[in-house]
């Protein structure tokens, strides 16, 4: 999508990981509302990948899809918003689920949202929670993750740690 299509803006220093065909790819967005608290969803406990555990809002690139395409539409999809501005890139990870699709590269963003924060627009059927964390809750994204498992907690502790902006 050419930048002067796309419906939100993004930084200029936003990286845009490389697609290579052949590779799965997904994308992440953690989105923090108005006191850096982080929304995360908690997955429900029949979902074949990571069931019952928190995630952020995000799923799988689709193929002639780019990233930040499907990085709106999962926003979308996943909570009734509209993303309004791609802030910063926080990182690629690469990882294996437990539902024999094989190797995955995640792509994380930190963005913005328009869009009633208080009243997310939830998959019910995919998700069974959504909760709003900060410092003082943080340690709840572990639950029914194995040690040494805890990506959603720490990339989240790593945005809200070092905000472009300061705050």
């Amino acid at each position: 999508m050419p930048a002067h299509d796309q419906p939100f803006s993004v930084d200029h220093n936003v990286e845009l990981p490389v697609l290579t065909p052949g590779e799965l790819w997904t994308v992440g967005a953690v989105i923090l509302n108005q006191h850096g608290e982080a929304f995360a969803q908690k997955r429900s406990p029949h979902r074949r990948l990571f069931p019952d555990t928190w995630d952020i809002v995000g799923g799988h690139v689709d193929p002639g899809e780019t990233l930040l395409e499907a990085l709106s539409r999962e926003v979308e999809e996943e909570t009734g918003w509209r993303l309004r501005h791609v802030r910063r890139f926080l990182g690629t990870t690469t990882w294996t689920g437990d539902d024999g699709a094989g190797l995955r590269h995640e792509a994380d963003y930190l963005v913005e949202v328009e869009g009633d924060l208080d009243q997310p627009a939830l998959e019910w059927s995919k998700h069974s929670a959504y909760g709003w964390f900060g410092p003082d809750n943080l340690d709840r994204l572990k639950e029914n993750r194995d040690p040494g498992e805890f990506l959603i907690h720490d990339l989240i502790a790593r945005a809200m740690q070092d905000r472009p902006d300061g705050s």
